[in-house]
């Protein structure tokens, strides 16, 4: 079985998911072709190069439907024997794509992809597509379905995580993203993102709030209370589920939960074949990957478990991993993985996370997997991990090691 290597990895920066932002002219198939258009000019790919684009996305409906993958291909200058393949595992559905190129290439089907993600949420609404568990009573009732929101609360209130913890994990996110602006820490892997006129619209990620202390986030009203303790009574619903819990408590806010922007990202990843082909040097060798079912309840927990299975099946332990990059969807699901594992915070999101740069549902995966590589050449580290929860009740990782 043939070891899988990431070549390059970029991303375009971060733009506020709302009509004020910078991004938000560009269409999800615009942005991913600008993309894929990087990736190929920065290495050098032409003709039928890769043998597959595979897509990242997670609300794939209007202008993120169709195949979106497809789409940019042919809107890109990629070869158009190229085929695309969009996939949706929700927020981790960039990463997902990652996964399912390595192991088509293990099993031997083509040497090369391009494998990323894209979201456009000012342009096309986080669940505008509809989702089951959601809105089919019979499901929803039978899963005990409440919000993302609600799931961090209840997490917050499971495992002790108080308004405090959630608010200071906030502000270092967003001291550590703006540190790393700063030193240009983010300088590989981000590209411009222009306009026909080759004018730049956006060259750095524009949610950042580097000012945010433990005063301002302590102004804020925890967001998911009102539909917790009021009408529709989620907190009833998760009191059901939970009944050793003796009420919810609201901790999260905009402050301390991811935000709502545009991205996209693309990996390089093949064979040793396809490097020596294309006369490129890997970076990091991938080394596992695993994804899990979780209660879809509490549903933001999936990094632990899945953590502990692709350890467990790698015949590694967490003192193997030098760094660590797990989603910012909500303060208490990084909280909680770090107290989970007994992971020191130094070594978990240096350089950021969602809360204060965003997270584009579909790319945000394939970016925390660039950040980590970035961040182990950078420190001169070995080995690092990539890890998200999922919506109604899942997780996903990855474990990438420098060569």
């Amino acid at each position: 079985m043939s070891d899988v290597y990431i070549y390059d990895a970029l991303r375009t920066p971060r733009g506020r998911g709302r009509k004020d932002g910078a991004l938000h002219e560009v269409t999800a198939l615009r942005l991913s072709a600008l993309t894929l258009n990087a990736i190929a000019a920065r290495n050098g790919l032409d003709g039928h190069a890769v043998e597959d684009v595979i897509w990242g996305n997670a609300t794939q409906v209007g202008e993120q439907g169709g195949c979106l993958a497809r789409s940019a291909v042919l809107a890109s200058e990629l070869d158009e024997r190229i085929p695309g393949l969009s996939i949706n595992r929700f927020c981790a559905s960039g990463l997902e794509a990652v996964n399912l190129a390595a192991s088509q290439i293990r099993g031997g089907a083509g040497h090369g992809y391009i494998a990323g993600g894209v979201e456009m949420m000012g342009r096309v609404a986080m669940g505008s597509d509809g989702a089951a568990i959601a809105v089919d009573p019979s499901l929803a009732m039978q899963s005990y379905f409440v919000p993302q929101g609600i799931a961090a609360d209840i997490i917050a209130t499971e495992y002790g995580i108080t308004r405090d913890d959630a608010d200071a994990l906030a502000v270092e996110s967003q001291r550590r993203a703006a540190r790393a602006w700063e030193e240009g820490r983010f300088a590989r892997s981000v590209i411009p993102v222009t306009d026909i006129n080759g004018l730049t619209i956006l060259d750095r990620d524009e949610h950042m709030r580097p000012e945010t202390d433990m005063q301002s986030l302590g102004a804020l009203t925890p967001a998911f209370r009102e539909m917790g303790e009021g009408m529709p009574g989620f907190d009833q619903v998760a009191l059901m589920k939970y009944p050793h819990l003796e009420r919810i408590a609201h901790i999260h806010h905009a402050g301390n939960s991811s935000g709502i922007v545009d991205g996209a990202a693309a990996l390089l990843i093949g064979d040793k074949t396809f490097g020596e082909a294309h006369g490129l040097t890997p970076r990091a060798r991938i080394r596992a990957s695993a994804r899990i079912g979780t209660d879809p309840t509490i549903m933001l927990t999936g990094p632990v478990p899945v953590t502990e299975r692709i350890l467990r099946e790698s015949g590694m332990e967490i003192g193997d991993i030098d760094l660590f990059e797990v989603n910012e969807a909500f303060s208490a699901v990084v909280l909680r993985f770090m107290q989970a594992f007994g992971v020191e915070e130094s070594r978990v999101n240096v350089n950021g996370g969602a809360i204060a740069m965003g997270h584009p549902l579909g790319a945000t995966g394939a970016i925390l997997l660039g950040t980590l590589l970035d961040e182990l050449e950078r420190s001169g580290k070995s080995t690092g991990l990539a890890t998200l929860c999922v919506a109604s009740g899942m997780g996903v990782a990855t474990i990438i090691e420098r060569v």
